[in-house]
């Protein structure tokens, strides 16, 4: 973790505050004065300021039903940052793992702890993740050889990674992929010469949605683990 985002977690400095004792020599790694405030700090070192001791205040693992026309930043732009529906201390220390669209709903995980986000959205994870597809058109059953073989994306290089296409009916589907790429579901079924109409995602590694839209709670023990080891 970087020495100012630790001050942070280990104090009520905002980040400014952090800065400035880090660079007047306040904080001490090791018995020794760093000002440098990009400084990795790691579980076992003795960090201190102004001589007391410091404890970075555990992470926190949250879980949200994100609702449509929010967004998945930390404040607000043209629509309203999700945040606003967390009752929650220090907001502003969270972020968002794979973010959805605004008029995207479902499953998104928030926390700041930032090693266990990027285990979860690192492609060479391959974190599955499930969204629920309502479409324009109706499809075909060979549309599930597509996304297994990758589709094609306009301005890639290369093929998607390989996905599971589960037909629901003829307009809606299920949809597992492992990659995150911009505007990545959308833009699959574009190819295909389909268009999405509404898109839910449902799951993240073996984490399921079972709040209601808008609300949140804090991940399990077992749920923070078994993302953390992917």
């Amino acid at each position: 973790m970087r020495l100012d985002k630790f001050v942070c977690k280990s104090t009520a400095f905002t980040k400014a505050q952090a800065i400035a004792s880090i660079t007047q020599g306040d904080v001490q790694v090791n018995g020794t004065v760093i000002t440098d405030i990009s400084a990795q700090v790691h579980e076992n070192n003795d960090v201190t300021l102004v001589g007391e001791q410091l404890c970075s205040r555990p992470f926190r693992y949250l879980l949200m039903n994100k609702s449509s026309q929010t967004i998945c930043s930390n404040i607000d732009e043209v629509y309203p940052s999700l945040f606003n529906y967390i009752d929650i201390e220090r907001p502003q220390e969270l972020h968002i793992v794979g973010r959805l669209d605004a008029d995207t709903t479902g499953l998104v995980l928030i926390t700041d702890d930032g090693r266990w986000s990027f285990n979860i959205t690192s492609p060479n994870k391959l974190c599955p993740k499930v969204y629920r597809v309502h479409l324009r058109q109706s499809i075909d059953v060979s549309a599930k050889h597509l996304f297994a073989q990758g589709i094609k994306l306009q301005g890639e290089p290369q093929l998607t990674a390989p996905a599971i296409l589960t037909i629901v009916d003829d307009k809606q589907v299920l949809l597992t992929i492992t990659e995150g790429k911009f505007h990545q579901v959308k833009r699959m079924f574009a190819s295909i010469g389909n268009k999405v109409m509404g898109l839910h995602r449902e799951s993240i590694g073996c984490v399921t949605l079972d709040v209601d839209e808008g609300q949140w709670r804090y991940l399990t023990v077992d749920e923070i683990k078994s993302l953390g080891q992917l």
